[in-house]
């Protein structure tokens, strides 16, 4: 036992790096709280391409349907005039659950915004445990999860990944993997999209 205080005594960096690590490996819970704080500096930030730098490469596919949990469907065609915030997410991944914090924060902003629509995809393979997580977390964002193929141009397979359409349906920000949406930059350029 000696041994081991005075190893500790001598070696405390080297401890705390491995019990870190660690509870990376083995804790979901602590994984997400790190990807949190990562993100909360705004390293990861996404940000609204201006309209005049889209390229017709990033025009999207007209139909992409979603579905609530009542069966009704949201088609991305009828959306026009609409600034989407569409996130593709699920219960599992750690750097969803870190992101969702300022998308509930984003989404309680903008709900009552007929300007913004937002489509927060989950993509479980049980749908149930995306709900029990929101549930869990006391999330408000809408439940959707997709009625059909999801276009190439919107998901390419990373979790997560957010896509923002401006009023005419072309894509203005396209982001894999977490960022904060929480942030004042961030709603400056949904703002900006509005008033386009």
């Amino acid at each position: 036992m000696d041994k081991i205080k005075k190893w500790l005594r001598n070696n405390w960096g080297t401890a705390i790096m491995f019990l870190f690590f660690l509870l990376l490996l083995v804790s979901p819970n602590f994984k997400t709280w790190v990807m949190r704080q990562i993100i909360s500096t705004g390293i990861m930030n996404a940000k609204v391409e201006k309209k005049e730098v889209i390229s017709s490469s990033k025009t999207p596919a007209e139909n992409f349907m979603v579905m609530d949990n009542s069966g009704n469907t949201i088609n991305t065609s009828d959306l026009k005039g609409k600034v989407v915030f569409m996130n593709f997410w699920a219960s599992w991944c750690p750097p969803c659950r870190a992101e969702f914090p300022s998308i509930q924060k984003f989404y309680e902003r903008y709900k009552d915004n007929p300007g913004v629509i937002f489509l927060t995809v989950n993509l479980d393979e049980d749908p149930g445990l995306g709900e029990a997580y929101l549930k869990k977390e006391q999330f408000t964002v809408p439940f959707l999860v997709p009625a059909g193929n999801i276009p190439s141009a919107y998901f390419s397979g990373s979790l997560p990944t957010t896509v923002v359409l401006d009023k005419n349906g072309g894509i203005r920000l396209q982001h894999a993997g977490m960022a904060d949406y929480s942030k004042a930059s961030f709603y400056k350029e949904i703002d900006a999209l509005l008033d386009e």
